[in-house]
């Protein structure tokens, strides 16, 4: 199979006249998913992020087609293909590739050592991209939106708060990252906590069918609480998630409000906004000549913790209105 036949660049936005890319001000970057649609990598996206981003590009003088190009690629969630993804895209030689979340980013740091890469992650030091987050080194900078794998127990207490008679609560998860570092963040969490958990593990390439199975033998093992992992690769799957999760009745935190939106109970992000408006700016010292290895990481510092008050009552939980009391949004 050619490698190509995976990859989906989007319509005209993909492909440019050569003498357009040839002009000395027109810069060409990459914008690498590991999941979702490329039409979704866009000013007109519903994910907010990639809006942010694409604006904030557009106010500091990027304007797509006239002095940017955008070549935009999905991985389709196949996770055994990143490497070969990596590859392909660091052979058509961007100015820039901006690669997104962890099993990505260290596919990228293999790939090339001269490409400017700026990476959205977790945990850049704990994934080994870098030693330090104020000089990361080399061709990469880019966002943290967990250094330190803090927020696994931020959310964890959230969820016990939300759940206090819970015993048997899982982390869904795919194996890799049950068996690094955010898995062994999220198991000293719940030590701290006394909350029995156990991963729940997604092998290989997601489908359909693999979720669905995992929440059978979550329902037969009586599951009472559940925490979802931030892996991009559960993104398009989260409508499905959701719907498995009321179906079963367990009570559930996500890591992105896409989850919570459609009917997921509550959710403890990070501002989306916030952090790819830095992506943004990061992308344009670079292209002004800056060395990525000396723009520190940017390390998110806002987040938002909303709950889904149909949801809960759905589930016929009562939430402590002290924790309602601190949620920034509600749904009602």
């Amino acid at each position: 199979m050619r490698r190509r036949e995976f990859i989906t660049l989007v319509g005209g936005a993909a492909v440019w006249p050569l003498a357009a890319r040839a002009q000395p001000t027109m810069k060409r970057i990459a914008i690498v998913h590991p999941s979702i649609n490329v039409g979704e990598l866009s000013i007109t996206s519903e994910h907010q992020g990639y809006r942010t981003l694409f604006e904030e590009l557009s106010r500091l003088g990027y304007t797509e087609g006239q002095t940017l190009v955008v070549e935009r690629y999905s991985g389709e969630g196949r996770i055994d293909h990143y490497a070969d993804l990596a590859r392909d895209v660091v052979r058509t030689n961007p100015d820039l590739i901006i690669a997104i979340v962890d099993p990505l980013a260290v596919r990228f740091k293999e790939a090339t050592t001269t490409i400017p890469l700026v990476t959205v992650t977790g945990d850049p030091v704990a994934l080994g991209l870098m030693t330090s987050l104020a000089r990361p080194g080399g061709n990469i900078t880019g966002i943290s939106a967990d250094a330190g794998q803090d927020i696994w127990g931020k959310r964890l207490a959230l969820l016990l708060e939300a759940t206090p008679k819970s015993s048997n609560a899982r982390f869904l998860c795919l194996r890799s990252v049950w068996e690094m570092a955010t898995g062994e963040a999220v198991r000293k969490a719940a030590k701290q906590l006394a909350i029995s958990l156990a991963g729940t593990v997604l092998d290989g390439t997601l489908d359909e069918g693999q979720i669905r199975r995992v929440f059978t033998t979550m329902g037969q093992d009586r599951v009472d609480a559940l925490m979802v992992s931030d892996s991009a690769e559960l993104f398009p799957f989260r409508q499905l998630i959701v719907e498995l999760a009321a179906k079963a009745r367990i009570p559930a935190i996500y890591s992105h409000r896409y989850f919570v939106e459609p009917g997921g109970l509550m959710t403890y992000a990070v501002d989306l906004a916030d952090m790819y408006s830095h992506v943004a700016s990061q992308i344009d010292k670079i292209l002004k000549g800056a060395n990525p290895g000396d723009i520190p990481i940017y390390r998110a510092t806002r987040y938002e913790f909303i709950i889904n008050l149909k949801t809960a009552k759905a589930l016929g939980l009562e939430l402590p209105t002290t924790l309602v009391g601190r949620a920034d949004d509600v749904i009602e």
